[in-house]
């Protein structure tokens, strides 16, 4: 990492009060730079600030000794020197800072506090010592009082009678005055908060006089000593340089969204080339452009800004957020490419990123749509006709499961969307599942049979064959029925009713094995139109007609309706009749 991050991490710390923290960052990046006077500055305030005087007085000098030009320096030396009771020293670093910018109201300040504090201080001794003074002198919060002449005066006659402190009690300078040297907030909480917002603030009037009906406050007890005030940190003409390129980076990316925004993407593209000129750092600068290349069709630049965005990006631990946006961007180029693979590719590492519901529904549909794209490439007629060639040879020599694999290529081959003689695989390949027994297989083939060709009877026969083997009796004759209105001729079909009704008349007489019935009474239960017909509350009554009244029970057969539901029953296996 460079010495700029460590310093930029020090400063943000510095700022939040975490002065331990911010003199590990700085001492990381004196050590990948030894030669930065500013890392040496703001170190020696960040030690300043914690009270280690000596240790900020060292740094100070550190910092003249690379850099003896810059008034800064001088500063930093007189503030921790006073700090450190070496109030010679202070006096001639302030004095040597005034030779180098003598303008300064900061050294003029520093230079009178330290000689103050050499006399002893206004007020000489005791309380209100040396130490008090100099820690009015180093703080940023009081410094400026000392070249106010009428708060001079104030101290001067505390200084010769300290039982004058109560005619000063009201002055909000002094009340600050005694926070800061004696560590003690002896100003109200807006009071105070208000006097560091504004330093140098005029003299106020002093408080009305309180009731004399009112009874005497108590004596507030002393608080903990207040956190320093951070001072300002130093920045290089490097980093201020710095600081306003990305400035105007930034208003250069506000223009190219603009411009993005009103479709004038060639001025976007400009824009934000300007912005990437300008700090090459901020990835969103590559991402943004890579949106405008994209809506110009420019999808090879739209992913080359994608990638170098990725790179950037993970070289300074960005978001992952902005990380994975910029890949499903990437991602959306290769789709417009038609570079499916690619894109799914791209897509998944986006998500590793970021879960994003948008890159998912992205993903899902480039691989909805590569799918389509391979079934479509592996369609080849001819290959599909010489696979159920094959499936017919293997089903007449008895070889079965053969036939199912070469029915199913073929339908892979031919898929019904382009191959008319599609439903006479799935009639075929049913017949294969008939013989393995695998009746399921079967029925569902039998049924894509009719739906795509609802007059080829072989569907019908099909599916009522299978039904017959699966006992469902009922649902058999009912397709063989449906098969008869396209073909009333047809002997086949016939044959499957007779043998439909041979079976339920078996049932009906009490024929059937008793494991038999049980099988098809499971089936049937799990059947949602057995289950309808129970919950038929005329049913029910009809059922209970049955049990307890035979002869009114008649009457219901005469209602169809009535009587098909009881029929269903009956094949079924739930209802005997006598």
């Amino acid at each position: 990492m460079a010495s700029d991050a460590f310093k930029a991490k020090g400063n943000a710390a510095f700022a939040a009060g975490k002065h331990e923290e911010a003199i590990e960052h700085f001492t990381e990046g004196i050590k990948v730079d030894p030669s930065n006077h500013v890392l040496y500055s703001n170190r020696s305030a960040s030690l300043a600030s914690l009270k280690r005087y000596n240790e900020a007085l060292g740094d100070a000098k550190k910092v003249v000794e690379l850099k003896p030009d810059w008034p800064k320096g001088y500063s930093r030396v007189g503030a921790a020197a006073h700090g450190a009771r070496d109030f010679d020293a202070a006096i001639a670093a302030y004095e040597k800072g005034l030779e180098l910018d003598p303008s300064s109201e900061q050294f003029k300040q520093g230079l009178e506090s330290a000689k103050q504090a050499k006399e002893g201080g206004p007020m000489g001794g005791g309380l209100f010592g040396p130490e008090f003074m100099g820690r009015l002198a180093t703080s940023p919060q009081t410094r400026h009082l000392l070249s106010q002449p009428d708060f001079i005066q104030m101290i001067q006659d505390l200084g010769r009678n300290p039982n004058n402190m109560n005619k000063y009690l009201g002055d909000e300078r002094f009340q600050l005055a005694l926070s800061v040297g004696l560590g003690m907030n002896i100003m109200g909480g807006d009071q105070f908060r208000e006097q560091q917002r504004s330093n140098g603030a005029s003299r106020p009037s002093a408080p009305e006089p309180k009731s004399s009906s009112t009874q005497p406050e108590k004596p507030k007890q002393p608080e903990p000593e207040p956190e320093p005030e951070p001072e300002e940190m130093e920045i290089d003409e490097e980093e201020r340089a710095a600081r306003e390129r990305k400035a105007e980076a930034q208003k250069e990316k506000e223009a190219g969204n603009a411009a993005y925004k009103a479709r004038q993407f060639e001025d976007a593209v400009a824009h934000y080339n300007k912005a990437i000129e300008l700090d090459g750092t901020d990835i969103s600068f590559l991402t943004n452009r890579a949106a405008v290349y994209f809506e110009m069709g420019e999808y090879d630049r739209c992913a080359a800004d994608c990638d170098t965005a990725v790179e950037k990006g993970r070289d300074a631990r960005a978001d992952y957020k902005i990380i994975a946006r910029a890949l499903t961007r990437k991602g959306n180029a290769l789709v417009r490419q038609g570079r499916l693979e690619q894109a799914i590719e791209v897509y998944q590492k986006s998500l590793t990123e970021h879960r994003n519901a948008e890159t998912l529904k992205r993903l899902n549909e480039a691989e909805k749509k590569l799918k389509e794209e391979q079934v479509k490439a592996y369609i080849d007629l001819d290959i599909s006709n010489k696979e159920r060639e094959a499936g017919n040879q293997a089903f007449k020599d008895q070889k079965y499961p053969e036939a199912v694999k070469h029915y199913t290529e073929a339908l892979a081959r031919g898929p019904p969307d382009v191959n008319p003689e599609a439903h006479k695989l799935f009639s075929n390949r049913a017949a294969c599942y008939t013989k393995l027994g695998a009746w399921n297989d079967g029925l569902k083939d039998a049924e894509e049979c009719i739906r795509l060709e609802p007059t080829f009877i072989k569907g019908y026969s099909r599916k009522g064959h299978l039904q017959f083997f699966m006992k469902e009796y009922d649902k058999a004759l009912e397709t063989y029925e449906a098969g008869l209105k396209h073909d009333p001729d047809n002997a086949e079909l016939k044959e499957g009713i007779a043998r439909c009704v041979d079976a339920m008349n078996k049932i009906n007489r009490g024929e059937a094995s008793e494991e038999e019935m049980a099988v098809r009474r499971e089936k049937a239960m799990a059947d949602p139109a057995i289950q309808a017909i129970l919950t038929d509350p005329i049913m029910r009554q009809v059922l209970q007609d049955f049990q307890e009244n035979p002869a009114t029970a008649q009457k219901h057969l005469k209602e169809p309706t009535i009587a098909a539901k009881l029929q269903k029953l009956v094949s079924a296996g739930i209802v005997r009749m006598a």
